[in-house]
């Protein structure tokens, strides 16, 4: 088994017995898919919502190219769209001190709501939701069985 590190604007995919893990979901959000019958499953840490305008760059970076992304690797590995499931997590307002009203800080509620979109748009459920807030989060996917467990800082673990 095998912890693989997920680093920002980065994705990977990976297969049973080993763990996806990325560290510091503030406003960024993480985005895994998974396979339960083949146990494979991929994670992406995206910082902003769409790569529209911002073609040539890192696909990894943005919500919706990382997802398709995600998508066509794990159909490398024999996965299907159709057997895959959603977790997404972050999206935080990381901006303390500042007014949640300036639409230009809502990052992380941006990336979120482009996060469920493009899950929706591809027809791939959304098992678990765990966005917002105002802390950061650490996410490790369990290949075994597609568990996600979620590190909030000073608010402790828990798994969905």
């Amino acid at each position: 088994m095998a912890t693989i590190i997920v680093g920002m604007a980065d994705l990977k995919v990976a297969k049973a017995p080993d763990i996806l893990t990325t560290l510091g979901l503030g406003s960024c959000v993480g985005i895994t898919l998974y396979d339960r019958a083949k146990k494979i499953g991929g994670m992406a840490h995206c910082m902003l919502p769409t790569y529209k305008g911002f073609e040539g760059q890192n696909i990894a970076k943005f919500v919706d190219s990382a997802v398709i992304e995600l998508i066509n690797q794990l159909g490398r590995m024999g996965v299907t769209k159709a057997a895959l499931v959603a977790k997404i997590t972050g999206g935080a307002h990381m901006f303390r001190g500042v007014s949640q009203n300036n639409d230009l800080l809502k990052i992380g509620e941006r990336n979120a709501a482009a996060g469920l979109a493009i899950l929706r748009q591809l027809s791939i459920p959304v098992h678990a939701n765990d966005t917002g807030g105002t802390h950061g989060r650490t996410i490790e996917l369990d290949m075994e069985n597609g568990a996600l467990k979620i590190k909030t800082v000073g608010l402790g673990e828990k798994f969905i």
